[in-house]
């Protein structure tokens, strides 16, 4: 006789949150199933639909707790150049949240919890924009909110599908990005007429 799995698991909403994010990691959001993951965690397979549903709504939680990491990140910034730094940390050190959050047709964009989140990480970047003297963000903070989420977004995206790899090297690309930033943003910097 094959014993029966038990019905309760002591933490099965992060066992198939964290099972989740490393089959992200390795082969992308692709390759999900609640059915693998429910294996992985040792439970039913309907077990794991009890927290998330579906597909969608576990997608939509990890992206959820990806904004909330990264609106974390970005509290204790120091300045728009350190949320730039704390963001593409905040890449580094979670690839798969990054990448599920950026992915809108994963989700289910209706989300009180991932509005919520995404809405505390964006409230986190117009704080770090807004600190910005005016003269050295120009007329529009909005547009100066979107150059800065794009740089930094960017170079994320590059630096974690490896298309930065010959140029940063053996460089730690934090250092990377604030050399990059240095460059672009000279303090002081007037734009020319």
């Amino acid at each position: 006789m094959t014993p029966q799995r038990p019905y309760h698991h002591g933490d099965l909403r992060r066992a198939v949150l964290s099972a989740a994010l490393d089959v992200i990691a390795t082969d992308g959001p692709s390759a999900l199933s609640l059915r693998d993951l429910a294996r992985r965690a040792g439970v039913s397979h309907a077990a794991p639909a009890h927290h998330f549903k579906d597909r969608t709504g576990l997608l939509t939680a990890i992206a959820a707790e990806g904004y909330a990491l990264l609106a974390t990140a970005l509290d204790e910034a120091k300045d728009l150049r350190d949320a730039g730094v704390r963001y593409v940390r905040f890449a580094r050190e979670h690839p798969a949240h990054f990448q599920v959050m950026f992915t809108p047709e994963l989700l289910r964009e209706n989300d009180l919890e991932l509005a919520t989140a995404r809405a505390l990480a964006g409230e986190r970047l117009r704080t770090a924009v807004a600190a910005v003297p005016s003269s050295g963000r120009g007329p529009d903070a909005r547009l100066a909110g979107v150059a800065a989420w794009s740089l930094a977004h960017g170079f994320a995206t590059l630096l974690l599908s490896h298309n930065l790899d010959e140029p940063v090297g053996d460089r730690d690309p934090e250092d990377v990005f604030r050399a990059l930033t240095g460059m672009l943003f000279r303090s002081g910097a007037t734009p020319e007429s």
